[in-house]
């Protein structure tokens, strides 16, 4: 790809699974890349894997939750490599703790909402408000924010999820309309059934041929295919991509 060669990219949520996959990506690419993670060890892992051929990855500790701890991952990223071009924000609470309590409006438990929304979707947006100036400043560059076809598509259980996700394609639009014009892209990812280490441990063999089933594709999705998306849209080569989110699912949410 064109373009992505001694960029700058802060990976929020790097550890495990699509993260870390669009990690490697970037850095095979070219990019500079801080890690950061709630997981350390696993952010640890991801950088000195996407690092062993000579490349930049940089792990650091944060916490999506806590604004300070997001303010300090983006000054510890300037820090480290001089400037910010690119936002890939792809961390969310899928714990079974949380994800798992999401259950259906009349069995909400106020706590659950309060977290999911708190993480997966004003996390990103803190997160985007302490990027945004840096990637002004190197003259422009990009933000990805990972949705999901639950932010458009109803569902019977995980109303949090769902409307945390609504939320981001909402901010995806602003941040996109707002910077637009001064050389910020920003868009969206929206997985299907990715097969991760979380969904491999939580997605069983029925909901796997569910996802299957509504597919138009022989197969599930992998890590890689995102993160072939996520490097893309960094990239030169999606210069005049802005304010999309793009369902990448092997056809799971397409609709006569």
């Amino acid at each position: 790809m064109r373009g992505l060669k001694g960029k700058r990219i802060v990976v929020a949520g790097g550890a495990t699974g699509i993260g870390a996959a669009t990690v490697e990506r970037l850095v095979e690419e070219g990019a500079s890349v801080v890690v950061g993670d709630i997981n350390v060890a696993g952010a640890e892992a991801t950088a000195k894997r996407a690092s062993e051929n000579g490349g930049v990855a940089i792990p650091a500790a944060f916490d999506l939750s806590d604004e300070g701890s997001i303010q300090a991952l983006i000054d510890g990223a300037v820090s480290e490599l001089g400037g910010v071009d690119g936002l890939f924000n792809v961390g969310a609470d899928v714990s079974d703790a949380n994800l798992g309590r999401d259950l259906d409006l009349l069995e909400m438990d106020l706590g659950v909402w309060e977290r999911t929304l708190g993480v997966n979707l004003t996390g990103y947006a803190l997160a985007a408000k302490a990027a945004i100036p840096h990637i002004l400043e190197a003259g422009g560059g990009a933000i990805v924010n990972t949705s999901s076809g639950a932010g458009w598509s109803g569902a019977r259980v995980r109303p949090a999820y769902s409307a945390s996700k609504a939320g981001v394609n909402a901010l995806t639009r602003h941040i996109a309309t707002r910077w637009g014009k001064e050389g910020i892209r920003c868009n969206g990812l929206a997985p299907g059934l990715v097969m991760g280490e979380t969904q491999i441990r939580q997605a069983n063999k029925e909901m796997q041929a569910q996802a299957l089933a509504a597919a138009l594709s022989p197969r599930l999705g992998r890590t890689e295919d995102m993160a072939g998306i996520a490097a893309f849209l960094f990239s030169d080569d999606g210069e005049w991509i802005n304010g999309q989110v793009w369902s990448i699912c092997g056809g799971m949410h397409l609709r006569g």
